[in-house]
C-alpha cells in the first residue's frame, strides 16, 4: 500500500479517472461531517456496534475490479490503512491510503481539522 498526502491523492485521482475513491468512515461522518467530492461511502466499521464491516471487501469488489486503483480515506488515516491491508490481502494490487485523512490529527485542544487533512488542505468537499 502506498501512502499519499491529501494533495497527492487529489492529483492521482485527477490524473487517473478510473481510480475509485472510497471513504471508509461511518455513514454519520460521511453525511454530517462532510466528505471529499467524488468519494463513495463504504464503511470499514459503522454504528451501532462499531465492528469491522464483514462485507467491506465484497462491496469494494462490486464497485471496482481488483486491478483498478483504490484510494481510501477516513478521518485521520488509521481506519483507511486497516481497510487497505484487507483489500491487499484480498488481491487488490493498487491501494492508496490518504495520510491525515479528511480531518487530520488532534491538535493541542483535542480538535480535528486544524492541523492537516483533506479539508484543511482546501481540497473539494461537500456536506449533505
Amino acid at each position: 500500500m502506498k501512502h499519499l498526502t491529501p494533495k497527492e491523492a487529489y492529483q492521482l485521482l485527477h490524473e487517473n479517472p478510473q481510480a475509485l475513491f472510497v471513504d471508509v468512515r461511518s455513514e454519520m461522518e460521511f453525511l454530517f461531517v462532510g466528505h471529499p467530492v467524488g468519494a463513495i461511502m463504504i464503511p470499514w466499521n459503522d454504528g451501532p456496534d462499531w465492528e469491522i464491516n464483514p462485507h467491506f471487501v465484497a462491496h469494494v469488489k462490486k464497485a471496482a475490479s481488483i486491478d483498478r486503483p483504490i484510494v481510501l480515506i477516513c478521518r485521520s488515516g488509521n481506519r483507511s490503512k486497516d481497510a487497505g491491508v484487507a483489500l491487499e490481502q484480498a488481491g487488490f494490487s493498487e491501494v492508496y491510503n490518504v495520510l491525515h485523512g479528511f480531518e487530520g490529527e488532534l491538535d493541542d485542544r483535542h480538535h480535528r481539522g486544524t492541523l492537516a487533512g483533506w479539508r484543511q488542505d482546501g481540497l473539494p468537499w461537500e456536506q449533505c
